[in-house]
């Protein structure tokens, strides 16, 4: 018997409304239990307007608010696991330290790219 979710076989716009509710419910959790989260979302309040605004092509400000935006997806996805492997034990493992350490690489790759397109786009 194979145990799946209860709401997999739901179709059409009511998958659409369970998804939107879903992704709603995984940001607040992100951010109420979250810290890095919460301190990327501030710094994405702060830079997006800021990209809007500076005097660049269409290009260089959708690729500033995407760098961004990445920082915050991959934070999600990092905090994903993190929840993941602490919900499967909470020992010291070297295979849960190795999932949490390349999760938080990818976070800071994540930030690293900001700086590198951010810099790119506006010293050009």
């Amino acid at each position: 018997m194979t145990l799946e979710s209860p709401h997999k076989g739901k179709t059409g716009l009511r998958r659409v409304w369970n998804a939107m509710h879903y992704s709603l419910a995984g940001l607040s959790a992100a951010y109420r239990h979250e810290d890095a989260f919460r301190q990327e979302v501030a710094l994405s309040l702060l830079l997006i307007p800021v990209a809007l605004f500076l005097p660049v092509a269409g290009t260089g400000k959708a690729l500033m608010v995407a760098s961004v935006l990445l920082v915050l997806i991959v934070e999600l996805v990092n905090s994903a696991i993190e929840a993941t492997v602490d919900r499967i034990s909470l020992e010291n493992h070297n295979l849960a330290k190795r999932a949490k350490d390349i999760g938080s690489a990818a976070v800071m790759l994540g930030l690293l790219n900001v700086v590198i397109v951010w810099s790119l786009v506006l010293l050009g």
